[in-house]
């Protein structure tokens, strides 16, 4: 009883709770920013390219014996570089969301929050005993 009383602790603990929400948003994030780099970035750069898809792009190794019936060897490069520049994407928008969210922060600390009843009683005190 010991065991599972302490994975329950561990577990209801508030990073922890955290952390799994950060995982199941960044994975519904990925799958945006894998959408929007495959059916909008990427056919773009292949305009740009003259016309070639991204990520069909491969190197055929050139082999001086092969099999009859074999296809030769091929590197994969475009999705490779695919992977990277979804990996560049998701950096930068998390870097701009990252910097909104410590500007917004900065505007709620830079306006003081109005003092308490408790604070004006007792700065009415303090300016009660001074006049005495």
């Amino acid at each position: 009883m010991g065991l599972l009383s302490e994975f329950k602790k561990f577990a209801m603990r508030g990073n922890v709770v955290d952390m799994a929400v950060g995982v199941v948003i960044g994975g519904a994030f990925g799958l945006i920013v894998t959408e929007i780099v495959g059916k909008v970035i990427t056919p773009i750069i292949g305009y740009l390219q003259g016309g070639v898809d991204f990520k069909e792009r491969v190197y055929t190794l050139q082999l001086p014996e092969i099999a009859d019936g074999m296809k030769p060897p091929v590197i994969g490069y475009g999705a490779v570089l695919q992977a990277i520049l979804n990996f560049i994407i998701v950096a930068f928008v998390l870097f701009l969301v990252i910097k909104a969210m410590n500007r917004m922060v900065k505007k709620e600390e830079a306006a003081p929050a109005p003092p308490s009843e408790e604070i004006l009683l007792l700065r009415e005190i303090r300016d009660a005993l001074n006049k005495r």
